[in-house]
């Protein structure tokens, strides 16, 4: 790991100097071998052979998951078929599949980007990495399985199902990192305890390397207190590699982003003005090494900010906040630009609902919009109280109409009445004719 250690804790001079050459021969690459980016760049008057500073790569256009879909399979791809060793895809579930290929440069780099999670938990050789995010064409399986090898550790490919198995591998072979959506992770837990095993007494966790959906604080405290563990937060996507592309350290105060290997911009969604560190927008990334599917000034969707300032741990790559919401996955209810991490805000602050929820939009017989949000409440609760239950939902009913400034019914459920899911927590349900 000094190799790691070294680039991590690297002036950000240096780090810069990286991404500025990086970024010369991928723009170069990507116009010379994707007729995509020479069209694109040439409607643009962006000279990818002109770049001298970080600040021109501003003067390239925005590429979209759309022209990723317009160009399936393989359009976007910079080298030959016959140098990539590995696809995957996105699920494709609103729409054509977005594909990404790695050479075997890419499959190290990812290895490598999602170690540093790993160094991040303090983690190495004498670690058992427990990876049961799903394998095949998501990215979370094999990404962090590729990390786990990278980084010494002895990995268990679990993937994901078969949860009560799940639990006797972690319980009997000593698993101290486990990699999966949180979502999922609290299912393991709960399974658990209902099987009579304290996860918190009877496993060997000491970190959970958790992404592929945002989580509250509220719930990382019931994962950290149930599992006995440390929960840190990875960033990552298909169309730029997958896991990895940021993780959060010990310090649990933002992610650090691989910026040896990825320039990232924020960028007011609107007019694609790119904003100053500490501002809230989308996330835009440009790889610097990827030699397969090179992106150039992606538009994630995602809504973040880089955070000023240096991590207590040393690194000296800049951090995004933890995810705040998605451009395309913004509900517009009756006008208002709604996101689910604003309800979930509101929510950890009632100590009687757990973290699980279900956000359901539909129309009534106005064709207005109505939002119901299906909480579960904590066992303790004296759900059999009507009247508790009654007021309880309009006090939260009350505090969501005052963040959100629109009315949201609150229906309170009992707990283990949500579905959960191995995979990622469907956490809307879009019932409006034409919506998807």
């Amino acid at each position: 790991m000094g190799k790691m250690q070294e680039i991590l804790h690297a002036p950000h001079e240096q780090i810069e100097e990286i991404q500025l050459e990086g970024i010369k021969k991928t723009v170069i690459a990507c116009y010379e071998n994707v007729p995509f980016y020479k069209k694109s760049f040439d409607d643009a008057g962006f000279d990818p052979y002109a770049v001298k500073s970080l600040d021109d790569l501003q003067n390239a256009p925005f590429v979209t998951k759309q022209d990723l879909r317009d160009n399936y399979p393989y359009g976007m791809f910079a080298t030959p078929l016959s140098e990539v060793k590995e696809i995957h895809m996105s699920s494709g579930t609103t729409g054509v599949a977005t594909v990404g290929g790695y050479t075997q440069h890419d499959l190290d780099i990812w290895g490598e980007c999602f170690a540093r999670g790993i160094e991040y938990a303090n983690g190495g050789a004498d670690d058992v990495v427990h990876v049961c995010y799903g394998y095949g064409l998501f990215t979370g399986g094999l990404g962090a399985h590729y990390g786990g090898l990278y980084s010494g550790a002895t990995t268990i490919p679990m993937s994901a199902g078969n949860t009560e198995r799940q639990i006797r591998v972690l319980k009997e072979m000593g698993s101290t990192i486990i990699c999966c959506t949180p979502s999922y992770a609290m299912h393991i837990a709960d399974t658990a305890l209902e099987m009579g095993i304290d996860p918190a007494r009877d496993f060997h966790l000491r970190a959970g390397i958790h992404g592929a959906e945002p989580f509250s604080d509220n719930f990382r405290r019931d994962l950290e207190r149930k599992l006995n563990y440390h929960v840190l937060d990875v960033y990552g996507l298909t169309e730029t590699m997958g896991p990895g592309v940021a993780i959060e350290c010990w310090e649990q105060n933002g992610l650090h982003l691989a910026e040896d290997h990825f320039y990232a911009e924020i960028i007011d969604p609107n007019t694609g003005e790119v904003l100053p560190d500490g501002e809230w927008g989308e996330l835009v990334l440009t790889t610097i090494d990827r030699e397969a599917s090179p992106v150039v000034r992606y538009r994630t969707r995602d809504i973040t900010r880089i955070l000023p300032g240096e991590c207590a741990c040393g690194c000296t790559h800049r951090r995004i906040d933890r995810i705040h919401g998605r451009t395309d996955d913004m509900l517009i209810i009756r006008g208002v630009n709604v996101f689910p991490s604003q309800i979930e805000d509101v929510m950890k602050t009632f100590d009687q609902v757990s973290s699980w929820y279900q956000i359901e939009v539909d129309t009534d017989h106005r064709s207005l919009d109505m939002v119901t949000l299906k909480a579960e409440v904590n066992p303790d609760f004296a759900f059999d109280s009507v009247a508790a239950v009654e007021r309880l939902q309009k006090e939260i009913s009350a505090r969501l109409k005052t963040a959100l400034s629109v009315g949201v019914k609150v229906k309170l459920v009992e707990p283990k009445t949500i579905a959960r899911s191995e995979g990622k927590a469907k956490r809307i349900v879009d019932l409006r004719k034409g919506i998807k």
